[in-house]
């Protein structure tokens, strides 16, 4: 029996995406652990929820280290180091990383992005797809580099923009969509589905779309 990798779930808030993949990794045969919940703020909801679910918790909180993001991220390590863990999946965390600590995580640190990259990376992606006038908006799980929101793309899955749509209502129809595919990629890399060629994510054994083409207007 093949052993499930240690996984830190590194959050800021309210940890929506982290309760998803909670709930995946109750499954015993999902192939990731989740063996810790960071926090870089002590007042982030998630970690009551992670706490309550029994879940091992940590805080590391970012603002006494002012601009120093090395040593933040250095007491971040020796928590991560303390619980064995082996992968981290990124959930709402809002700090941006270090081009060491990514180095030193590279292939093993998944972040999940609410637009379908390479478009509106960065903040108020849902304004903003609005005010492009897409028709088609997203969310995206890729791998973690030094460039913000600029990884090597896992996984994706698009909603249509419907007419009338506010931000809120299409960040909702998003939000559902996040839930299911983060656990999913977290489940690819664990399981060593997941390998890098010239930058770019191979699936091996991964399911394929059962749908050629996604269209709107349909």
């Amino acid at each position: 029996m093949s052993l499930r990798r240690r996984t830190a779930i590194l959050i800021s808030g309210r940890g929506s995406n982290m309760r998803a993949l909670l709930a995946a990794a109750a499954d015993p045969a999902f192939p990731a652990e989740i063996a810790l919940v960071l926090s870089n703020r002590a007042d982030a909801a998630g970690l009551l929820h992670a706490a309550e679910a029994g879940i091992a918790t940590a805080v590391v909180e970012s603002r006494p280290f002012g601009k120093d993001r090395a040593a933040f991220e250095a007491a971040m390590e020796k928590e991560l180091a303390a619980h064995g863990i082996g992968l981290i999946a990124l959930a709402g965390f809002m700090r941006v990383l270090t081009e060491g600590f990514t180095a030193r995580w590279s292939g093993r640190m998944l972040n999940i992005h609410p637009s379908l990259l390479p478009a509106f990376p960065g903040l108020d992606t849902h304004e903003r797809a609005l005010a492009a006038g897409v028709r088609l908006h997203g969310c995206t799980v890729h791998l973690v580099t030094p460039g913000v929101d600029e990884g090597p793309i896992v996984a994706q899955a698009a909603v249509p923009v419907l007419p009338g749509d506010t931000a809120e209502a299409l960040a909702a129809r998003v939000l559902a969509e996040e839930h299911r595919l983060y656990p999913a990629a977290l489940a690819w890399l664990a399981a060593g589905t997941l390998r890098l060629e010239d930058g770019r994510v191979l699936l091996e054994d991964a399911p394929l779309p059962s749908a050629t083409a996604l269209r709107n207007p349909g």
